[in-house]
């Protein structure tokens, strides 16, 4: 489903919705065109079918380079920040998270990283 242009508006929802799919293409290197997309089978499907058992599946593995035992944090922290943008782009305009709330969840993911890795 292609959010922007849908109806010829734009909108604060239709901005949460591209931050969501920029969320997922940043974290699993796919574009909501790539080849392996059809009409069945979308980023957005793709990610929400892996979360959580299956997450693996669909993160960038170049983002997960073995440093001292952190990948399973990463992995943690990659498959918050997907739930998030999965929460971008519900279909439901109205049920979709806002602006300020997804900057507090990832403020959130962050600090917990952070707290994560610390010595």
């Amino acid at each position: 489903m292609l959010e922007y242009g849908l109806e010829g508006l734009v909108s604060t929802s239709s901005d949460a919705y591209s931050f969501g799919i920029t969320l997922m293409e940043t974290f699993t290197k796919r574009k909501p065109k790539d080849k392996m997309f059809t009409e069945e089978l979308s980023l957005r499907r793709w990610v929400q079918d892996c979360l959580p058992d299956s997450i693996i599946q669909v993160i960038d593995v170049d983002l997960l380079h073995h440093e001292g035992g952190l990948v399973q944090r990463k992995i943690e922290c990659i498959s918050s920040i997907l739930q998030v943008g999965l929460s971008c782009t519900t279909y439901v305009p109205e049920e979709r998270i806002n602006m300020k709330e997804i900057l507090r969840a990832l403020q959130k993911i962050k600090l917990q990283f952070i707290k994560d890795i610390a010595p």
